[in-house]
């Protein structure tokens, strides 16, 4: 047992919270970092829209670009933006942590200065940082994924000339008429490799990743490349939407939530490195202020309310609606998507892609959104 104190104290190294941790300690603060395997080495395909990106990140943590990524809803579409598959090891090295105090422990107590580890360590901070992920709670929505790692040549035909496929929701999956959707995921890794990943969205519960292994060898043979089995598999599963407070057993004045934890975590494509690794700085900014949660903190609320509304959306609609609705979100202006992707603090653009959106969907879409809106849930 010890007592150890810092500027700031930081729970978990995944993306979010190895970020943060280096930020305040090129910021010049002393920091203390605390996870229970502090030097596992990542694994997972972190990707990102290039624009997204902070201009501190290494260019090395960048292993591949799509210029002009392109998704089939009801028909073949080029996004007419840069699209980003991250180094994992690269980008694990570049967040560098030897300015760093780093303590291998598990978190059982956390306050908003003090963190009780499970051997009976205290730190003490003037500020804690949370970052230690969403919760693998079945009852909270989820995204799953199986997907498998080719040679670039035998991904070629699956590819059809496009860069990238961000979205592929053609059906000749195997699925049958009212089944979930899934989608096609198809990114290049580097110059060799490419990942072919079947995609579960968005499901309370998610699509079990036997079906989607099934559907993706169906789609793939469809197309010519059958698998020999012997290919590196991806596998992913993950909650989409941070858990409430309560069930975190933290107050309001408790530790600052950072990354998927908090409402980093985008609810409808349930990706957060990219904003956690842009919103680094502007936590930073508050810590060493000493009001970390103020800035920005009412568009921050609003959008988020903005995008659950968009992930019960998600939720309700009929699996035939779904590929209809990226039709029609994929037709609004690049500037547009950008906003309702991208701009976590930017209420403004988040609610103009909405209603730009909401006329051009079908008459069943609309009354998805409707019933969403009127019965939207509380949570504690």
């Amino acid at each position: 047992m010890s007592d150890l104190s810092a500027d700031v104290a930081v729970i978990g190294l995944g993306p979010a919270g190895r970020a943060i941790a280096h930020r305040c300690a090129a910021a010049g603060m002393d920091v203390l970092a605390l996870d229970p395997h502090p030097s596992r080495t990542w694994t997972p395909t972190y990707s990102a829209w290039a624009d997204e990106l902070p201009s501190w990140l290494s260019e090395s943590a960048i292993a591949s670009t799509a210029r002009r990524p392109a998704v089939w809803t009801d028909r073949h579409r080029v996004i007419d933006r840069t699209y980003c598959v991250l180094d994992t090891h690269a980008l694990q090295a570049s967040l560098s942590l030897d300015l760093v105090r780093v303590h291998a422990g598990t978190a059982v107590d956390v306050t908003g200065t003090r963190v009780t580890t499970v051997d009976g360590t205290v730190v003490t901070a003037r500020h804690v940082v949370d970052a230690r992920g969403t919760l693998d709670s079945r009852d909270l929505a989820q995204q799953t994924a199986y997907g498998i790692v080719v040679e670039r040549e035998r991904a070629e035909p699956i590819l059809e000339g496009s860069d990238a496929w961000f979205m592929d929701w053609r059906t000749d999956n195997g699925v049958r008429p009212g089944d979930a959707p899934s989608f096609l995921y198809a990114v290049a890794l580097d110059d060799h490799r490419v990942l072919l990943e079947e995609t579960c969205l968005v499901g309370r519960p998610a699509l079990h990743l036997d079906v989607l292994r099934t559907r993706l060898h169906h789609r793939l043979a469809r197309r010519d490349l059958v698998p020999t089995g012997t290919e590196d598999v991806e596998r992913v599963r993950f909650s989409v939407e941070p858990p409430p407070r309560s069930r975190l057993h933290t107050p309001r004045s408790g530790p600052v939530l950072f990354g998927s934890r908090s409402n980093l975590m985008h609810p409808a494509t349930g990706y957060s490195v990219a904003a956690s690794l842009a919103s680094a700085d502007h936590l930073v900014d508050g810590l060493r202020t000493g009001k970390p949660g103020s800035r920005r903190a009412l568009h921050t609320w609003t959008v988020q309310k903005l995008r659950n509304l968009g992930l019960r959306t998600a939720l309700s609609l009929e699996p035939e609606m779904v590929p209809q609705f990226f039709a029609s979100f994929f037709s609004l202006p690049v500037e547009l998507q950008r906003s309702y992707l991208s701009g976590h603090d930017d209420a403004m653009g988040t609610m103009t892609a909405m209603l730009r959106m909401f006329p051009t969907l079908p008459v069943s879409a609309r009354l998805a959104i409707a019933r969403t809106v009127v019965h939207a849930p509380r949570r504690g």
